[in-house]
């Protein structure tokens, strides 16, 4: 692939924020002036990031695309990175298909916009060309969309259609703008075969058959309902013998003679059948003249629907994409996979307003399910101009206002709700009956089964019930009395977990308060549904604590002490996974003690060396203990904080060159208790309330100690210099359990420490990039299904009411699947919800796409048939969660063919490419074969 040198020499006088500021002015001018017909132009999201760090360094870590370019050109720079090479499109392009097709250059079918490539106005590209060179350059036109067709839109992949030649069978594929004309498309088919306009006609044949002859010159190509990589036939009319191979069909070719010579007369009689046909497929009667006779000779489509009018071919229904209304996609690709379930299709398409339950207090008056039916017969009717969902949008709001507005939502939460809502507004219970549960008490699974599922059927009878609703067996065990209660409830879908374990890892930072070693971060494993002792004792395991010692636990938030976890029942899932905690150990004893807690600051570069305003909190605190029932002085406390932060001394600074100011503490060689006195000794010395003046376990002289920058907070949030006067008493407010100590780290005192291993504190579990075992031993969905269906104790917040004990047990609790719906939703668990965001998980998850088996996994022993089941339609979604894109992959079962469907613009995509990481939703069918029964020790 050739690349252009860069150009002219001038762009090497520009600085990075000089580049930054033309082409932000730009593209403000060109994005102010855009319209149809406009050129724009892909370019690598790869090198625009690359520049976009390079002109902004201080944003290095946001990702930025076209739609936002003048916002991102105005960003800071502080630019030190290498200024980036020539323009490379090269990952964009299909080298494979640019060989094989002879079109030109082509790129991957499945690119996505932001993150894959963005787009720019012509403006921008050549200015960025002219500074770069490179390529190869990859031209879009902005064309009309939507319904009232004046919303624009770049055409990224414009139509390929391949030319089909007969009677020589000749192929050519090319490609062609949707808005180009069926005259267009009829002059390009004679110049690729060298004939003359008069001895062409040309077919729509979709599938290898014959749908309609395109005569209608003026008709663009979208209103003419052609699809991508579909094939069009070209037919030779040779007129001076009767040989030709269009008389084959009789009268026929004269109709198309006829279309040629009075193109006029032809156009009101052809294209008006096919503007009638475009209400109703080609099951309804219709009188279409000549066009029934031009399409005689060719078998019309089967309507796998019967007379509900719904197939699958694109012209007449079923690859109709939804305008994206700002950030939409979740509810588009939901909406598709609900509309392309078959039963759903057959239902809405019939008359089922005399099944809509006006009168439930639980559903919507009916007007959900009436915006749902309204939209499904738009998305299956003729034509494949996009739609704009507004109306359904609007319905759906009034009733769940959460989905309001122009934020990113999840698409299996919107499902939930969708499903739930229709079925209601369905209903076809009008007045519902009271019906008491009895508990099983010892009567066969089957009975107590039949007799819960009629209960149900007896409230809830719905399609939405007839076809997305199983049943599963619930068995709880109480922990204390062992009473057994055995339930059997419905469920419309099953939401599996990605990580098949009851436990979890967490990661913590313990800390030794008598200055035995620096911390050290903790990685243990504990129970999912664990208490804080859980914790402390996995820790207390990993980092050896002694018998004399316990650990104290907290959350650091911002430098500082959030909470304490003194609680031991208190429950693990309250921590999140990107909080951060710490661990103390600190000694066992009986004594009135509070903790010291040592906050280290340091000055902004900014402030008066003079200002204590100047001081900011960084790294993580210290806590120690201090002894209450005595008196404290200032000089105690320089002794302990002394102790805190003796493993940090830098190595070739002992504690003489530590000091910081001619006065020292002179009467801290109590403090050598940790390498002369017992363990239990040492513990109580370590909180002792003042220091012993003589030493008994020691011949050395007294080691002076430095006196450190320390401000203790009193009562009154006023500072009190501990530097000075090492002999006065501090007053420790008896109503706060702790005392706060600011250390102050000049960078004087930092040459002698070094504070660096309190700068790093992780959090309990590190969200990164899929690792390669990730991706190449992916998770089974059977392996999230045994998870899903094991054997956990409930959550405390959802004790269960033990009948026998008459009190709340935290019971164990073992699902069953016992009866399985038509139509089995799954919903793969990839979020993880935290305080400030939401974590994904990028698990690949091997799902079967064919022969689905769960027959051994249904706990209902007189099943005798096969559960097989094979995928039909998925949800997607890619990158994070306040920044990705929902798209659904479908598959057309009259065609047997996949599309991925992306918002407004559809595309064909093999079987190959459905199975990724970015599925979320799975939507499978029953597969109805009488022959798979098994034998009932199968």
């Amino acid at each position: 692939m050739t690349e252009v040198p860069m150009c002219i020499a001038s762009v090497c006088e520009l600085s990075p924020d000089e580049e930054r500021i033309l082409i932000r002015d730009i593209a403000l001018t060109a994005q102010a002036n855009s319209k149809e017909g406009d050129t724009f132009f892909l370019i690598t999201q790869r090198w625009w990031q690359h520049w976009i760090e390079y002109v902004n360094q201080e944003q290095t870590n946001t990702s930025y695309d076209a739609s936002s370019l003048s916002e991102h050109c105005d960003l800071a720079n502080s630019s030190v990175l290498k200024r980036p090479a020539g323009i490379d499109n090269s990952d964009l392009i299909d080298d494979a298909v640019s060989e094989d097709t002879g079109m030109g250059i082509e790129i991957h079918d499945t690119l996505l916009e932001g993150r894959d490539y963005v787009l720019l106005p012509q403006e921008v590209w050549n200015q960025l060309f002219r500074w770069y060179g490179g390529g190869p350059t990859l031209a879009r036109k902005v064309i009309s969309s939507g319904l009232s067709q004046t919303e624009l839109a770049v055409e990224v992949y414009p139509l390929r259609l391949q030319l089909l030649m007969l009677p020589k069978n000749d192929r050519f594929p090319i490609r062609i703008s949707k808005k180009e004309t069926i005259g267009q498309l009829h002059r390009k088919a004679c110049e690729i075969f060298d004939l003359q306009p008069d001895q062409v006609c040309i077919w729509d044949y979709y599938a290898r058959r014959k749908h309609a002859l395109m005569n209608d010159m003026d008709k663009t190509l979208d209103d003419a309902n052609l699809q991508m990589d579909q094939d069009i036939l070209v037919e030779v009319i040779n007129n001076t013998n009767n040989t030709s191979f269009a008389q084959e069909n009789g009268s026929a070719q004269r109709e198309m003679n006829s279309a040629l010579v009075e193109p006029s007369k032809s156009s009101l009689s052809i294209a008006g059948g096919l503007s009638a046909s475009r209400g109703a497929s080609r099951g309804h009667n219709m009188d279409l003249s000549s066009s029934q006779n031009l399409n005689s000779p060719v078998r019309d489509v089967e309507n796998p629907y019967g007379t509900s009018g719904v197939t699958t071919r694109g012209s007449f229904g079923g690859l109709t994409g939804l305008l994206n209304l700002g950030n939409t996609c979740y509810m588009n690709s939901a909406i598709q996979c609900l509309v392309h379930t078959p039963e759903f299709a057959r239902y809405f398409r019939e008359d089922y307003h005399r099944e809509i339950n006006w009168q439930n207090p639980l559903g919507m008056v009916g007007e959900l399910a009436l915006a749902f039916g309204e939209l499904l017969r738009k998305l299956w009717a003729p034509g494949r101009t996009p739609i704009a969902p507004r109306p359904f949008k609007a319905k759906l709001v009034r009733f769940a206002p959460q989905f309001s507005g122009h934020n990113q939502h999840d698409s299996q939460e919107l499902l939930a709700f969708l499903l739930d809502g229709l079925h209601e507004d369905l209903n076809r219970v009008k007045h519902k009956p009271y019906i008491k549960s009895r508990d099983a008490d010892g009567r066969p699974d089957e009975e107590v089964a039949d007799e819960y599922w009629a209960n149900h059927i007896a409230r809830n009878d719905s399609i939405i019930v007839d076809v997305c609703q199983g049943q599963y067996k619930s068995t709880l065990v109480c922990p204390v009395c062992n009473k057994v209660s055995v339930t059997f409830d419905p469920f419309m879908y099953l939401s599996l977990p990605l990580q098949p374990t009851t436990n979890r890892t967490m990661t913590v930072t313990v800390f030794a308060c008598d200055g035995a070693a620096l911390p050290s971060a903790c990685t243990v494993t504990v129970p999912k549904q664990g208490r804080c002792r859980d914790l402390i004792q996995a820790l207390s395991n990993a980092c050896s604590l002694k018998h004399n010692e316990r650990l104290v636990l907290v959350e650091i938030r911002n430098h500082l002490i959030h909470r304490y976890f003194e609680d031991p029942l208190q429950l693990l899932s309250n921590i999140k996974d990107d909080d951060r905690l710490s661990a103390y150990k600190v000694p066992k004893i009986d004594k009135n003690t509070k903790y010291l807690q040592l906050i280290h600051r340091r000055r902004e570069q900014s402030s008066d060396s003079h200002i204590i305003s100047g001081w900011k909190p960084y790294g993580t605190p210290i806590v120690s203990l201090i002894s209450c029932d005595d008196t404290v002085t200032r000089g105690d406390i320089q002794v302990i904080v002394n102790r805190m932060l003796s493993p940090l001394l830098r190595k070739g600074i002992n504690v003489e060159q530590a000091t910081t100011s001619e006065t020292s503490i002179s009467k801290a060689t109590s403090d050598q208790c940790s390498f002369n006195s017992s363990d239990d000794a040492c513990a109580a010395n370590m909180v002792s309330n003042s220091v012993n003046k003589d030493t008994t376990n020691s011949k050395a002289p007294p080691v002076p100690l430095p006196t450190l920058p320390l401000l203790l907070v009193d009562d009154n949030n006023a500072c009190i210099d501990l530097s000075m006067g090492e002999e006065k008493v501090v007053k420790l407010s008896p109503l706060s359990p702790k005392i706060l100590v600011y250390i102050d780290w000049s960078q004087k005192l930092l040459e002698k420490y070094d504070t660096h291993p309190l700068e790093t504190l992780p959090e309990v579990l590190k969200y990164g990039p899929v690792t390669k075992k990730a991706r190449t031993e992916p998770l089974s969905l059977y392996t999230c299904l045994e998870a899903f269906l094991r054997e956990e104790p409930l959550v405390p917040e959802d004790m269960w009411y033990c009948p026998k004990c008459k009190e709340r047990r935290q019971a164990s609790k073992k699902l069953d699947l016992w009866r399985l719906p038509e139509v089995l939703v799954i919903h793969l668990k990839r979020f993880s919800y935290s305080r400030s965001m939401k974590h994904k998980l990028e698990t690949f998850v091997n799902f079967p796409i064919h022969d689905f088996d769960l027959t051994n996994y249904i706990a209902n022993k007189n099943n005798t048939r096969r559960q097989l089941y094979e995928l039909y339609a998925l949800t997607n979604h890619y990158g994070s969660m306040g920044s990705g894109h929902y798209t659904a992959h479908i598959k057309l079962l009259d065609e047997n063919r996949w599309y991925n469907f992306d918002d407004s613009h559809i595309s064909l995509i093999s079987e190959d490419e459905v199975n990724t990481a970015a599925a979320y939703v799975l939507f499978y069918r029953r597969v109805k074969n009488d022959d798979a029964a098994v034998s009932n020790g199968a």
